[in-house]
């Protein structure tokens, strides 16, 4: 045990080290990642400027939100996406079994799925440690738009939301790339996975905005939990029993995707050919 766990801190060690050399614009990219939702948020300000100009009412909801719930929605569903998004991940696992490269997993004493989750999480640790400051300047600039700090409950709920949408995002993601073992091209896949992942994770609009009962289906899904369900919580629209329930429920997707992509590895293992040095 102690042996395993000397290696596993080894690989995330040199991960991390790798990206802090190598990934100097994560600041830079960070604050390029707020750009395209500059778009949404004038879209918003619009639509509420004319409901204004027509009722004369100042403070104007859609579905329950106002004009500052959806600036605040937005920003925080960039922040959930970043713990949330595995850049390259499936494409990766793909060029692995399609090259060949994934014989040096079989034949060293090396877990896959384990080398890569602390690669990511190596990812995430320098991605945050150099991107935090570009962060913090646009909620500060932004701090007008959101409510009053939650209490302590719901920010452990929030940060419990991100930390499983975290690993969600890695085991849904790499069962993807494992279907390469079946399907060595899965660029297809992966494109129809991206367009519904936009539009099922709220990335675009708060998903309950969506009629009934279709908003519930959706919500329960595990896209719902990439960027919906934690900015949700922040902004107090799931709470008490709900927010009890649906925790669970992405515990159970984690567990479920953790599952299956061990046994899509197993089962691919078993119908892999290997040729060559």
């Amino acid at each position: 045990m102690y042996a395993r766990a000397q290696t596993w801190w080894t690989i995330l060690r040199i991960a991390l080290e790798e990206r802090l050399v190598y990934r100097g614009d994560f600041a830079l990219g960070t604050l390029m990642r707020f750009l395209p939702i500059i778009t949404q948020i004038f879209l918003w300000w619009a639509i509420f400027a004319s409901m204004r100009a027509d009722t004369g009412v100042t403070d104007q909801t859609i579905r329950g939100y106002n004009y500052s719930d959806f600036v605040a929605y937005y920003l925080l569903t960039m922040l959930a996406r970043a713990f949330s998004s595995m850049p390259g991940l499936s494409s990766g696992v793909a060029r692995e079994v399609r090259d060949g490269d994934i014989k040096r997993f079989l034949v060293q004493p090396i877990d896959m799925l384990g080398f890569l989750l602390l690669s990511r999480v190596a990812h995430k640790l320098a991605y945050y440690s150099v991107a935090i400051l570009p962060f913090a300047l646009v909620f500060f600039l932004c701090g007008s738009y959101f409510p009053a700090l939650p209490d302590a409950s719901t920010i452990l709920a929030f940060v419990c939301s991100l930390c499983l949408g975290f690993l969600l995002g890695f085991f849904l993601e790499a069962s993807l790339g494992l279907l390469s073992f079946w399907f060595l091209e899965v660029t297809s896949l992966l494109f129809v996975y991206m367009l519904f992942s936009f539009f099922l994770s709220g990335h675009m609009f708060p998903l309950d905005m969506l009629p009934e009962p279709l908003n519930e289906w959706v919500t329960w899904s595990p896209f719902s939990y990439l960027a919906y369900f934690p900015a949700s919580i922040w902004l107090g629209k799931v709470e008490g029993a709900e927010l009890a329930w649906k925790l669970v429920a992405e515990v159970a997707w984690v567990l479920f995707f953790i599952v299956l992509s061990r046994w899509l590895f197993a089962r691919g293992v078993r119908r892999y050919s290997g040729f060559g040095g």
